[in-house]
């Protein structure tokens, strides 16, 4: 009995053993481990990406590679994350694989993008950066394994130790030649937006002369034809300088004697200028009117006719009463300045013949003015009569 109790420990013994080497084993696989998993695509992953590499995003640890897997079109990598932290990461989060140091393994650098979308989930696939920066760190740590393999260790240890030499003992004067280097540099800094300013400046001014350049040299070259022919004329020119010099003097004393006269003519003329520059509004709608007249006049007088000259039909008025002084006696207080009537160039809103509208302000006012010396003042409706007649309008009886 107490043999087969033995046989038995042994045999739980054994199990035991078989169990904890399996835990570990399991343990060992990540068996028991909660991690979500995620996929990386990649071109190539190299020799040092390995699984258990560490993923990590800014510095921070996010998880570890699983397993890596060759394929037609490069590699699989298994990513197992946090889940505490795969919430943090969005959908469209990019990788990239960087070395540790310059000899030692790589690691999974997890690249977040500028605009997030979504959020990172278990079976979700991860996109290699490939992005101008990222080719430009993978083509760098490319090409530095390469030189570094063609610099001799030896040749570097000795050209280090005489560095080390050559700065023995000599910190003191360094550290004070850096100082001096700070302070300068401390100094020259607040000038560099100047200097930037001075250098972008003569850039721009080199351009210019440089587009200019051909204008420039065909411009030497007409002034030197220029100057050529201002020798072979220089008697001319010395004729011409003589004459202007007598020709100056004579218009010094012209102007010396007659300085009172033509100081008292444009005194005089001030008031007559003036009043002309008041009404010079009206000019264009004088001469419009004048130019107007003209063929009017031409027919009135029977120009290309067989009857020439002035047909005019005379009335007799009963005489008005005699001149009153004070009553008839004219007066000159206008004040409303320039004005054009009966249309014209400034005629604004002339639109019917040379009266502007028909039984407008401007031809009621013309038709009181023309028939004020024969029937006195007449009132506002006048033109209505009248206006027609003076537009031409005939009226023929049958």
């Amino acid at each position: 009995m107490s043999r087969f109790r033995t046989q038995l420990a042994g045999v739980a013994f054994l199990g035991v053993l078989i169990l904890l080497g399996w835990l570990a084993v399991a343990i060992y696989d990540k068996d028991f481990d909660d991690s979500e998993l995620v996929t990386l695509r990649a071109d190539r992953v190299g020799n040092q990406l390995a699984p258990t590499a560490e993923v990590k995003v800014k510095g921070v640890p996010f998880g570890e590679v699983r397993a890596v897997r060759s394929t037609r079109t490069g590699a699989e990598i298994d990513l197992a994350l946090d889940p505490a932290k795969i919430g943090r990461l969005p959908r469209n989060v990019s990788a990239r694989l960087l070395p540790k140091t310059v000899f030692g393994e790589r690691y999974v650098n997890l690249v977040l993008p500028v605009s997030p979308q979504g959020t990172l989930q278990r079976g979700d696939v991860i996109a290699q950066d490939h992005s101008t920066n990222a080719i430009e760190l993978e083509r760098v740590l490319g090409d530095l394994l390469p030189l570094l393999r063609a610099v001799q260790p030896q040749k570097l240890n000795s050209s280090l130790g005489a560095i080390s030499q050559a700065l023995d003992h000599r910190g003191k004067p360094l550290g004070e030649s850096i100082v001096q280097l700070k302070d300068l540099l401390a100094q020259l800094n607040p000038l560099m937006p100047q200097f930037k300013a001075d250098v972008t400046g003569l850039a721009d001014a080199a351009d210019v002369y440089t587009g200019a350049a051909p204008d420039i040299l065909q411009a030497l070259t007409d002034l030197s034809t220029t100057a050529k022919t201002v020798v072979d004329t220089r008697a001319d020119l010395d004729n011409l300088y003589a004459s202007v010099t007598s020709a100056t003097g004579h218009l010094n004393e012209f102007l010396r004697k007659n300085k009172d006269n033509i100081i008292g003519v444009s005194a005089a003329g001030r008031p007559t200028l003036e009043l002309l520059s008041r009404y010079s509004p009206e000019f264009p709608c004088l001469f419009d009117a004048v130019n107007r007249l003209k063929p009017l006049m031409e027919k009135a007088l029977g120009k290309g006719t067989n009857e020439p000259g002035l047909h005019v039909t005379l009335t007799v008025q009963d005489p008005r009463e005699k001149y009153v002084p004070g009553r008839d006696t004219p007066r000159f207080d206008a004040t409303g300045g320039p004005k054009c009537y009966g249309g014209g160039a400034a005629a604004a809103g002339a639109t019917d013949g040379d009266l502007g509208p028909a039984n407008s302000p401007a031809e009621r006012q013309l038709v009181a003015e023309i028939l004020k010396p024969a029937l006195g003042d007449v009132p506002d409706w006048s033109s209505v009569l009248v206006g027609p007649a003076l537009r031409g309008t005939e009226v023929t009886v049958r």
